[in-house]
């Protein structure tokens, strides 16, 4: 029998958008690429869109510059084992970590990021009246809302228009970055995006160097919209925060809607498979996501199981 310490692990999701949490406080642990995909792995492993590390930013060299704004940093992988710049979905399910850890309490906390420093803002549950001013609970469950930067539209530069292509469709998309690269399509049926096991074709690629996320969207009324997404290195998943940003400042902009003009926020819903999200964009560019963020599980992992791939 193995003397290896086990590995803790808790299972989250947002809007169904899961992820496998490993807290390393200290940051000691090496998990490679193949070592996350093989926990990621929906049938051999636990299971999940991505992992989750939780580090203190002043154990990480990732980190260490942006620890005195953020004590916590959030290292995030794709499900394949790949290095990821952020996660929305993931920053509210890694606050609310946080939260049921008592490392922090319920209120205003910054997360650091390979995007640079989020803010999130956690509410207190709307059952917890005899909850002190600012107290955490294991069981809470109110929405949490992150503060997730400025989106950047670049323009069509010489290579041309972005186009995304599933099949023998082609549509025009809008390059959006929240942090992370997207490539927003609007489509007129969801399922025009085909099942997105693989990663739908995006010209010019040179556009996207490393790859991109996709999203596919179609309108439900006024303000509210739909998506289906392809992440890169996760496939297709059940929400993306990120994703859900960049589709609301698309859909603004086709809108006609631009806050930095009009001096007026402007918000919008966004339907994802797992749920719904509300985006909200500031005149100053700012993007807000809220949405839940529930743990539902937590455990050991057997190191025999892993081997020693540890580092």
């Amino acid at each position: 029998m193995s003397t290896a310490p086990r590995l803790a692990f808790l299972k989250g999701h947002g809007t169904e958008n899961d992820f496998v949490i490993v807290p390393d406080l200290d940051g000691r642990l090496e998990l490679s690429a193949a070592t996350v995909a093989r926990i990621c792995d929906r049938r051999a492993g636990i299971g999940g869109d991505g992992l989750i590390r939780v580090v203190r930013s002043s154990a990480h060299p990732e980190a260490q510059a942006m620890a005195d704004q953020a004590e916590w940093f959030m290292d995030y992988r794709n499900s394949d084992g790949s290095i990821a710049e952020m996660c929305g979905n993931g920053v509210r399910v890694f606050a609310r970590y946080l939260q049921r850890a008592g490392l922090v309490e319920a209120g205003d906390l910054a997360i650091a990021t390979r995007a640079g420093v989020r803010r999130a803002h956690i509410a207190k549950d709307a059952g917890d009246g005899d909850a002190q001013p600012g107290e955490a609970t294991a069981g809470s469950d109110g929405p949490i809302t992150v503060v997730m930067g400025e989106a950047t539209l670049p323009e069509p530069g010489p290579e041309g228009e972005v186009t995304v292509t599933v099949g023998d469709h082609s549509w025009p998309a809008r390059n959006v970055n929240m942090g992370n690269p997207h490539a927003v399509a609007f489509v007129d049926d969801l399922a025009q995006a085909g099942d997105l096991f693989t990663a739908p074709a995006v010209r010019p690629a040179a556009v996207y160097p490393n790859g991109t996320n996709v999203e596919f969207v179609v309108d439900r009324s006024p303000r509210h919209v739909a998506m289906r997404v392809h992440e890169r290195g996760s496939g297709e998943t059940r929400s993306c925060g990120t994703g859900a940003c960049a589709v609301m400042v698309a859909a603004a902009r086709r809108d006609g809607a631009d806050p930095a003009v009009t001096g007026h926020p402007v918000t919008y819903t966004v339907d994802v498979p797992g749920g719904r999200l509300v985006i909200s964009e500031r005149p100053d560019g700012t993007v807000e996501m809220t949405g839940p963020a529930v743990i539902v599980a937590e455990g050991e992992i057997d190191p025999s199981w892993l081997g020693t791939d540890l580092g």
